[in-house]
């Protein structure tokens, strides 16, 4: 059959007396009557050369050939009807999914994620948090914001900030922290990354003290536990600026330790839309602005 003439009133007609079984039914939704149903049908069936329907005294029931070709319409039409509602205004509306580490999330994105809205009203961002543990194809994502060095294997990275760590605590326990020595008094609250602290220490010239105890998996959570005073942790200074800024959190010393970065990945061997391609340009020039190195 040649597709130019394909008989879209004719596969609608059906399709429609596929799912309701029934002529009269699919004229209602389709706001025609049931002689033209019949018509669209009889005339489908004569373009393909097969029988679609067994009539029977009390409706209508699928042949093979019909029965193979309905879920594929309704599909088709799902998809159609799916896609043409997505144009709003001149605009075609897309969603981009999201993967983001909580610390970035809460201490970065959310807070500049207006910008992005305001400059692309069309695109609907879904966001979702994770620790770190990302599966770009089976968690359904467009992107991922992660923490690490920007080698993921079959992704492609766009470095964002670098989060060197600094020492964070309560108020109350900093007025007794006056030299990096005076640290070995108090608990030092750590990462699953268990070398920052000896990285730390070896680097303001002061023996390590023996580091033991809670080990958190999530900079949020050493956060929760610093500020309410269980102790002293490293945390990423930049993803923490309002805490410092009302004093909830103290960095009581200056010196920071090389850690990771934040990187933008996605799958090398997804093409990239347009709403990713947004995103991609929005968020490193967001990152350049607040000390970030945006380069792909």
């Amino acid at each position: 059959m040649d597709n130019s003439q394909l008989p879209l009133n004719a596969l609608r007609a059906f399709e429609a007396a596929a799912r309701h079984c029934s002529l009269t039914k699919a004229g209602l939704e389709l706001r025609v009557t049931q002689t033209a149903i019949s018509h669209q049908v009889k005339s489908l069936e004569g373009v393909l050369g097969v029988k679609l329907f067994r009539r029977l005294p009390r409706g209508l029931a699928l042949t093979d050939e019909g029965m193979s070709l309905a879920p594929i319409l309704t599909d088709a039409f799902r998809h159609l009807r799916a896609t043409l509602s997505q144009f709003e205004d001149g605009h075609f509306r897309e969603v981009l999914t999201v993967g983001a580490v909580n610390t970035f999330a809460t201490g970065w994105l959310l807070p500049r994620l207006r910008s992005f809205r305001d400059e692309h009203p069309y695109v609907d961002v879904r966001l979702m948090t994770n620790n770190n543990r990302v599966d770009l194809a089976g968690d359904g994502l467009d992107v991922a914001i992660r923490f690490g060095e920007g080698t993921w294997l079959g992704t492609e990275a766009v470095h964002l900030l670098d989060t060197p760590l600094a020492p964070m605590c309560s108020p109350l326990i900093a007025q007794g922290l006056g030299d990096p020595a005076d640290m070995r008094d108090h608990e030092l609250l750590r990462s699953y990354r268990l070398d920052e602290w000896k990285r730390w220490f070896e680097i303001v010239g002061v023996a390590p003290p023996p580091i033991r105890g809670l080990i958190f998996d999530s900079s949020l959570a050493l956060a929760q536990a610093a500020a309410q005073g269980a102790g002293v942790a490293l945390l990423p200074v930049k993803m923490f600026q309002r805490e410092l800024e009302v004093g909830r959190l103290v960095q009581p010393f200056e010196t920071e330790v090389p850690a990771g970065g934040y990187w933008l990945t996605w799958l090398k061997s997804r093409r990239e839309s347009g709403a990713m391609k947004a995103f991609r340009s929005w968020l490193v020039a967001a990152a350049s602005e607040t000390g970030g190195i945006g380069v792909a």
